[in-house]
């Protein structure tokens, strides 16, 4: 069954339609945020088994008030030996970091996490078959310059009940913990809050 999310963030709000049924994911959604700089955000996401990611979509664009509009385009693929590759262009002129980045220094990695979208934590979310806490490899997406590195993240299940889990998340020198409902994620505080969802 495919479900309408909406989730309101701190500076912005996001809307997606997913599928999660036999071990995979299937969403688009679109985000806009207040930056800097100001943005829209569309993309496309699909898992292949024990969903891993196999191709994450990305596009942002906005106006910059002295360069004038600007637009950025990002693909990963995740084949299915480990090993990703990055397709970026940009267009116009924006003080921001270039698209894309190094697919050697993602070799390993399973999941995507796209920056401020709380849609891209419920894959490692999902996989999680004990309390113990697992150590992941992200493919990291910045927004919305849509810069990719690899992050080094860690979660860890405080408790379930059900279809609602809590998940400390911890990568760096940052911890936090966020709530799940039958797999998505229903208030991750510093990105975002379920606002809205229908189809469940």
């Amino acid at each position: 069954m495919v479900r309408s999310v909406v989730w309101v963030k701190p500076e912005g709000a996001e809307i997606a339609e997913v599928e999660i049924a036999a071990g995979r994911l299937t969403a688009s959604g679109a985000a806009i945020g207040a930056g800097p700089p100001p943005y829209r955000l569309e993309y496309e996401l699909t898992t292949g088994d024990r969903y891993v990611t196999a191709r994450l979509l990305v596009e942002s664009y906005g106006t910059d008030p002295e360069t004038g509009p600007w637009r950025r385009w990002l693909e990963l693929v995740n084949r299915p030996e480990g090993e990703w590759s990055v397709t970026a262009r940009a267009e116009g002129r924006v003080a921001m970091p270039p698209p894309g980045g190094d697919a050697a220094a993602l070799r390993g990695a399973l999941d995507c996490d796209l920056g401020l979208s709380p849609l891209t934590n419920s894959m490692p979310a999902l996989r999680m078959d004990e309390d113990g806490p697992a150590e992941h490899l992200m493919a990291w997406v910045s927004v919305p310059d849509l810069a990719v590195v690899p992050s080094r993240q860690t979660y860890e299940r405080v408790r379930r009940d059900g279809g609602h889990m809590v998940v400390r998340f911890s990568s760096d020198r940052f911890q936090e913990d966020i709530e799940f409902r039958d797999g998505l994620v229903a208030d991750y505080p510093s990105i975002g809050r379920l606002a809205g969802i229908t189809g469940s």
